[in-house]
C-alpha cells in the first residue's frame, strides 16, 4: 500500500468545498477537510478484535504532516503489540474528566469518586437504618479518624493488604486491640459493599486478620459472694454523698441495668402506678420493661419531690440540664474503698446474674431483665411479654433477698418457683 502521498504545498493549497473531502496520505492516514474550513488528521485502522476504528491525530496546521505521520507510526507500534490506541485515548480522556470532576468534589468537601472514603460513605448510608444514631456516629467517627488518613483518597480497587495493616498498626502498637478489631471489621465491611457493587474483586482486609493480636477480654470486676454483697449494701446505705447520688447508688443493685441507662433515667419513662420503668436501651436497640420492686418505688418516690420537675431522675449537680456524670457511681464506689478491680458500676449486673441463676430463676427471664434482647424486633416483643410476669416476681424477690443480705441475715439460695 502506497504511503506518504501528501506534500506540504498540497496541504497549504487545499481549499474547503461544499462537502467534506479527504486528502489521502496512505497507510490509513488522511486529512479531512470540513465544509466549514476546519482540517482534521484522521487514521483508519483495524482494532485487535477485528473491528474498524478511526483515531484523530490532530488538526492542521497545528499538527504538521510529519507530526501526523509520527503519531500514526506510534499508534501502529501499539497495534502491533495488541494494544488498541483508541482505547488508550479513551481512557486518557476519561482520566482527565475524572480528575477535573474530583478536583471539583474536593473543593466542595466531597470524597474522590470510587475512593475508599467515597465507598465508605455509601456503605455507612446503607446501614444507617440498622443501628442507633449514637452507634452510627461512633462508627463514622472511628473510620474517619483512624482509616481515612491513609486509605481515604486511595482508589477502592487499588488498596493492598499492606495499606490496611498500615492503618491499623498505630492501634496495634499501642495495644488498643478492641479498637483495632472494630476498625478492621468495618474496613472489611466497606470492601464487602464494594465487591457486591462490582467496584473491586477482593477484600484486602481478610489477609490482615491474623496480624491483629487476639484481645484478652477483661471482665468487669463484681462481687458474687453473698456475704461480701451484704457488706457492700451496708456500705452503700451509709454513703454520705448528695441525695441524688445516694438514690442512684441504692437503686443500682436493685435494678442491675447498665450504668448509662440508670444515670440517664427519664421521669417520662417511669410509671410509679404501674410499677414499671420503660427505657429505650440504645445498646441493643430495644424498648425495655423493668418491673419496679417495692424498695425501688420507695427510692423513686423519695427523690421525686426534688427532681420530678426536670427531665432526668438523677440530674447533674451542675444544673446544666444534663444527667448525672458517668463517673459518679464509680467514684462513689471508690470512696467506699471498692477499687475497680474489686467492684464496678457495671458489676451490679454480674452480681445479679450470678446469684439469680444460682437461685434457679429462668435464664431467659434473667437475660431479658439484663436487656440482652434479640435483634429480631418481633421476637424481642414476644419475649418481653412472655417473661414479664416472671420478671415481676423475680425483681421483688431479688429486692427482698438484698434486704436480707444488707441486714446481715444468713440468706440461703433457693430454687425459684416459676410455675
Amino acid at each position: 500500500m502506497a504511503t506518504n502521498l501528501l506534500t506540504d504545498p498540497v496541504l497549504k493549497n487545499a481549499k474547503p468545498e461544499s462537502k467534506d473531502k479527504r486528502l489521502l496520505d496512505g497507510g490509513g492516514l488522511y486529512l479531512l477537510i470540513k465544509a466549514n474550513g476546519s482540517k482534521w488528521w484522521r487514521w483508519d485502522y483495524t482494532r485487535p478484535d477485528g473491528k474498524r476504528n478511526t483515531l484523530s491525530v490532530g488538526t492542521y496546521p497545528d499538527t504538521s504532516l510529519k507530526q501526523a505521520r509520527d503519531k500514526r507510526n506510534d499508534a501502529r507500534k501499539q497495534l502491533a503489540e495488541g494494544i488498541d490506541p483508541g482505547e488508550i485515548r479513551s481512557n486518557e480522556k476519561k482520566a482527565k474528566q475524572l480528575t477535573k470532576l474530583n478536583n471539583g468534589r474536593v473543593s466542595d468537601g466531597l470524597p474522590i469518586l470510587n475512593s475508599f472514603a467515597d465507598i465508605t460513605r455509601q456503605w455507612l448510608d446503607s446501614i444507617a437504618h440498622l443501628t442507633s444514631e449514637k452507634t452510627h456516629t461512633k462508627k463514622t467517627s472511628r473510620i474517619e479518624r483512624l482509616a481515612f488518613p491513609l486509605l481515604g483518597d486511595l482508589a477502592i480497587n487499588q488498596i493492598k493488604s499492606s495499606d490496611v495493616l498500615a492503618s491499623l498498626k498505630p492501634m496495634i502498637d499501642k495495644s488498643q486491640l478492641e479498637t483495632a478489631h472494630r476498625l478492621h471489621g468495618e474496613i472489611s465491611s466497606v470492601f464487602a459493599h464494594a465487591i457486591v457493587h462490582n467496584l473491586t474483586d477482593y477484600d484486602p482486609a481478610q489477609a490482615v486478620t491474623k496480624q491483629i493480636p487476639a484481645q484478652k477480654k477483661k471482665h468487669r470486676a463484681a462481687l458474687i459472694d453473698p456475704k461480701q454483697v451484704g457488706q457492700l449494701l451496708r456500705d452503700i446505705s451509709n454513703y454520705q454523698g448528695t441525695f441524688v447520688v445516694q438514690c442512684a447508688f441504692r437503686l443500682s443493685p436493685l435494678l442491675f441495668q447498665r450504668p448509662g441507662e440508670i444515670r440517664q433515667m427519664l421521669w417520662a419513662d417511669v410509671d410509679l402506678v404501674a410499677r414499671e420503668w420503660r427505657p429505650y436501651v440504645s445498646k441493643t436497640d430495644f424498648h425495655h420493661i423493668v418491673p419496679l420492686s417495692t424498695q425501688a418505688i420507695t427510692i423513686l418516690e423519695s427523690i421525686q419531690p426534688l427532681t420530678g420537675g426536670v427531665q432526668y431522675v438523677f440530674p447533674s449537680s451542675r444544673g446544666d440540664g444534663r444527667p448525672m456524670s458517668d463517673n459518679t457511681i464509680r467514684t462513689a464506689l471508690k470512696s467506699l474503698g471498692y477499687e475497680s478491680d474489686v467492684m464496678t458500676a457495671h458489676g451490679f449486673r454480674t452480681t445479679a446474674s450470678t446469684l439469680l441463676n444460682e437461685q434457679g430463676w429462668s435464664p431467659d427471664a434473667i437475660e431479658r431483665q439484663l436487656a440482652h434482647a434479640p435483634r429480631d424486633q418481633v421476637r424481642a416483643a414476644y419475649n418481653r411479654a412472655q417473661y414479664l410476669e416472671e420478671r415481676r416476681k423475680m425483681m421483688q424477690s431479688w429486692a427482698d433477698y438484698l434486704d436480707g443480705l444488707k441486714n446481715g441475715a444468713q440468706v440461703i439460695a433457693f430454687k425459684a418457683k416459676t410455675g
